[in-house]
């Protein structure tokens, strides 16, 4: 990992990282999770894990990490979650891709065009990244702020 925009993470957005929950089920927080998570896929899965990661909690240190939806076909790891005010995206790894699904993406402005995924859909979007695919960060980034302000606004009821 490099300098800061390059993976490494800063003081304060490894704080916020570090959520106090712990699951019940592993005695881990969720961000411990989620690093175990990287560290087990290893290669370029894990290392775009990552770097996406790092990207979401520089764009907002507020962030929420958790797992979710344990269950046998992720091998009872879940997915991660990165949320704040209602879930933003979360983290998939599949054999030829890393998945950020962001649970209000057709909301959202994409003028970079980084969604290339589930566009048929009518709430979510997804960036499926591949090996050795480039990301802009400051677009992604954009994207992320973008979601977080969707999830602050109020919701008619």
């Amino acid at each position: 990992m490099g300098r800061r925009g390059q993976g490494a993470p800063t003081s304060a957005i490894l704080a916020a990282m570090k959520t106090k929950r712990r699951e019940p089920s592993t005695g881990k927080t969720a961000s411990q999770e989620i690093d175990q998570r990287i560290r087990d896929l290893g290669g370029w899965r894990g290392e775009i894990l990552a770097r996406m990661r790092m990207l979401i909690l520089e764009a907002d240190p507020e962030m929420i990490e958790e797992v979710k939806w344990r269950k046998p076909s992720n091998a009872m790891a879940g997915v991660p979650v990165w949320s704040h005010d209602g879930i933003v995206c979360t983290g998939e790894t599949y054999k030829a891709a890393v998945k950020l699904t962001f649970a209000q993406g057709a909301g959202l402005p994409d003028p970079a065009r980084l969604f290339n995924s589930s566009l048929g859909g009518g709430t979510r979007r997804a960036i499926d990244i591949p090996e050795g695919a480039k990301i802009d960060a400051r677009a992604f980034k954009a994207l992320v702020k973008a979601a977080v302000a969707r999830n602050s606004v109020p919701t008619k009821r």
